[in-house]
């Protein structure tokens, strides 16, 4: 199946760049790759039940999207316990400790993860093993 996206130009040369490093044969194969990878960060995410540990992990660029931020914090504070702030230029890098329902917490990396002025949101989880 024959699909169109837009990607940024420099993502974009910064993936053709990785996969050709990594000697994959296409960018068709290195794009299937990342979409598996993809669909199972999200199958594990969705996985975890009950209550949960967990830190977020995430950058943006802060004058395009801090004040929806902030609302979206105070929307989830039954779960986030503290955050920390660090900035790069435009950008900021934010770590946020939870904890509470794993579906909670999914939430907020949904939320989150949804900014278009948000780069890359990662979550760990620290869930007991009873």
């Amino acid at each position: 199946m024959r699909t169109s996206l837009n990607i940024p130009q420099e993502v974009l040369e910064s993936f053709d760049e990785t996969w050709k490093a990594e000697g994959m044969e296409s960018r068709s194969r290195a794009a299937r790759e990342a979409i598996h990878e993809y669909i199972e960060r999200h199958t594990q995410l969705e996985a975890i039940e009950g209550d949960a540990v967990a830190v977020i992990a995430f950058d943006y660029e802060h004058t395009l999207v801090i004040g929806e931020l902030h609302t979206v914090q105070h929307e989830f504070e039954d779960i986030i316990g503290t955050m920390q702030h660090m900035h790069q230029g435009d950008w900021c890098l934010e770590t946020v400790f939870c904890t509470g329902s794993a579906e909670r917490i999914r939430e907020l990396v949904y939320r989150l993860r949804d900014f278009d002025a948000v780069g890359r949101v990662n979550i760990m989880f620290l869930q007991s093993a009873d």
